[in-house]
């Protein structure tokens, strides 16, 4: 029997979802993730795989279609309105979103990835697998999850390490939750975006290691801000002080790549040497502060460093709100100023 025209248009349409790529969300780090994914991912494929990008702005997904195609001619990169329409698109589909509520929207909500799942037929919703590298509150990661796999698809919460920088050098370290046969589906496209991946556990597993990374990241950030300032102020060179630091005991990320003063690491370009411009963004690292000292609230967990940070961050973001948008590292910009510390 000869297929119909329409049994041809929908084994073509399966084909293509089976080779292709979804990614929602294009800020600073998730442009970056998507473009080392499918640029990795069409070298893969001899060039056959196809794309689809999908922003909140539609002029950012432009922009970034244009950019590949621009650096990938004859690449196969498209644009969709929803997130449903980018389900509906790909078998894999990878989220990075800024926080819960955009999650939720995302995934739950009317044009969402659940909704679209929910209209597949199961064999089809079943071979779907989603990936949030959102760092988001672990129980709303574990709501979605549970409405995702109830819908027959896979899913892992997969948040990052490594910062802008580590997105754009494609050397992101992966933290994943989630079952694991989705975590070994999830794996090689981690892979494209990243050098490390570390299974962690179940669903939210890989959100609770990444907000106590961050709660260390967020405190040290300010205390190296808080030294850089002492030591200079008592007349040491910053090149002279952060060398010190960081081949001593006191080394860390903080200090070695993101140091926040001006002249500190000569032979890199940390964020504030384009004042705090680009990098993770002051109000995203409050978010996080936020995230682990609800997690220790709920949980009878004491925190009075990260208590303290939280505040100053948010002090950072209602005295300066200039600063929420630049990297958080600039808390030494508002303790240089600063009258109230």
């Amino acid at each position: 029997m000869r297929p119909t025209p329409h049994l041809m248009r929908a084994v073509a349409s399966a084909t293509q979802r089976q080779n292709s790529v979804s990614f929602i969300g294009l800020g600073r780090m998730g442009s970056e993730m998507a473009y080392n994914l499918f640029a990795r991912t069409l070298v893969e494929s001899n060039g056959t795989a196809r794309f689809i990008v999908c922003d909140a702005r539609e002029a950012t997904s432009e922009t970034f279609m244009r950019n590949f195609v621009t650096h990938f001619p004859g690449a196969q990169v498209q644009i969709a309105n929803t997130p449903a329409e980018a389900l509906r698109a790909s078998r894999t589909v990878v989220t990075m979103l800024p926080s819960s509520p955009h999650v939720r929207n995302v995934y739950v909500e009317e044009d969402g990835i659940v909704s679209a799942l929910r209209s597949l037929p199961s064999e089809v919703a079943q071979s779907t697998l989603c990936i949030d590298s959102t760092t988001l509150d672990v129980a709303v990661a574990c709501t979605v999850a549970g409405e995702v796999e109830r819908a027959g698809a896979a899913i892992v919460d997969a948040p990052v390490s490594g910062g802008v920088a580590g997105a754009k050098a494609a050397a992101l370290s992966f933290l994943v939750g989630g079952p694991e046969k989705a975590f070994k589906l999830a794996y090689p496209h981690l892979l494209h975006m990243g050098k490390n991946v570390i299974y962690c556990g179940d669903s939210g597993a890989g959100l609770v290691a990444k907000i106590c990374n961050n709660l260390i990241l967020g405190v040290q950030q300010i205390v190296v801000a808080e030294s850089m300032l002492l030591g200079q102020k008592l007349g040491l060179d910053p090149q002279v002080l952060a060398s010190v630091i960081n081949s001593s005991t006191g080394a860390c990320w903080a200090s070695s790549v993101n140091n926040p003063a001006p002249g500190a690491l000569p032979d890199k370009a940390p964020p504030c040497e384009r004042d705090y411009d680009g990098g993770f963004a002051t109000s995203l690292m409050l978010k996080d502060m936020g995230l682990a000292t609800d997690l220790a609230d709920s949980t009878g967990t004491p925190l009075p460093l990260g208590n303290a940070a939280e505040k100053i961050y948010a002090d950072v973001v209602s005295e300066d709100p200039e600063l929420s948008n630049k990297d958080f590292s600039s808390v030494y910009r508002y303790l240089r100023v600063s009258r109230h510390l």
